[in-house]
């Protein structure tokens, strides 16, 4: 063990470290097992975080984007490493007194918050033969029934086949976090000045919601879905950087001028993004 970092989604990963989603991506599609090293992630991280065989980070606590989509997609993550330092331009990270370069093996405890140095043995998740004889008597008994938290088609079959009984809550906002494009949608939706501008936005994100939508009512095959309305925090769709960065980059996507993008984040700014403004419920 060289480090230890927060427990923020249980499970095992063994994998070569990369530092950008891209590069996740690119080792995934060449049948290797890697492991996203990153200071922090971001949405535009989405799909290099769903390729990656784990996720480590040296900022973020439980409740941060890596922990909290890991958990959703039950991806091994550990989040909040503060003693690691995550250099992505020269593609290394210093942990303790070591220095870790792309392509080097680590291995990560989501459960306990370890990092452990080189390739350690797997044991795959498997329900045991006594596991469902116990949980058939259970069943017997039981007066609750147990419900999950799914925003994706994937989400709802794998909850499903788990024994789920329905979708206690469907977060609709998380939807978007599958692609650049959904992102990018979300964003000009979010900072449209007019009812006309956001509209056109909502028109190009309604396709996705209906495909996923399909997809969710189908894995369920007519148990209960319980769906909250659009309810996107800022912050969870704003791209990295500083300011100055995050406004370019808005302004690209958007069209606006930068004194209009600056207002409408300030508008819109939250001390705490757990408790603010939120969409209709």
């Amino acid at each position: 063990v060289i480090t230890t970092g927060l427990p923020a989604s249980p499970g095992a990963a063994v994998g070569q470290i990369v530092f950008t989603a891209e590069d996740a991506e690119a080792w995934h599609a060449q049948g290797k097992s890697a492991i996203l090293v990153r200071t922090e992630t971001s949405p535009e991280d989405v799909g290099g975080m769903h390729a990656a065989a784990g996720i480590l980070t040296a900022r973020g606590g439980m409740t941060s984007h890596a922990a909290v989509v890991a958990r959703g997609w039950g991806k091994c993550c550990v989040s909040g490493c503060s003693s690691i330092r995550v250099n992505e331009i020269e593609k290394v990270v210093a942990i303790e007194d070591k220095m870790l370069y792309e392509g080097d093996w680590i291995s990560l405890n989501g459960s306990t918050g370890e990092v452990i140095l080189g390739k350690q043995p797997l044991s795959p998740p498997a329900l045991s033969a006594d596991l469902e004889t116990f949980m058939s008597w259970v069943d017997e008994v039981r007066q609750l029934k147990v419900m999950a938290n799914a925003d994706t088609p994937g989400d709802a079959l794998a909850a499903r086949k788990n024994g789920a009984e329905g979708i206690g809550l469907c977060r609709t906002e998380h939807m978007f976090f599958a692609s650049d494009e959904r992102i990018k949608a979300v964003r000009q939706m979010i900072m449209a000045p007019t009812v006309e501008l956001r509209q056109k936005a909502l028109d190009r994100l309604l396709p996705y919601q209906r495909s996923d939508f399909e997809g969710i009512f189908r894995a369920m095959d007519g148990l209960p879905v319980t769906i909250r309305l659009l309810d996107p925090p800022l912050h969870e769709f704003l791209p990295e950087g500083h300011v100055e960065d995050i406004v370019r980059e808005l302004c690209a996507e958007t069209g606006a001028a930068e004194d209009d993008v600056l207002a409408r984040m300030e508008k819109l700014s939250e001390v705490n993004p757990m408790l603010g403004f939120r969409g209709c419920r």
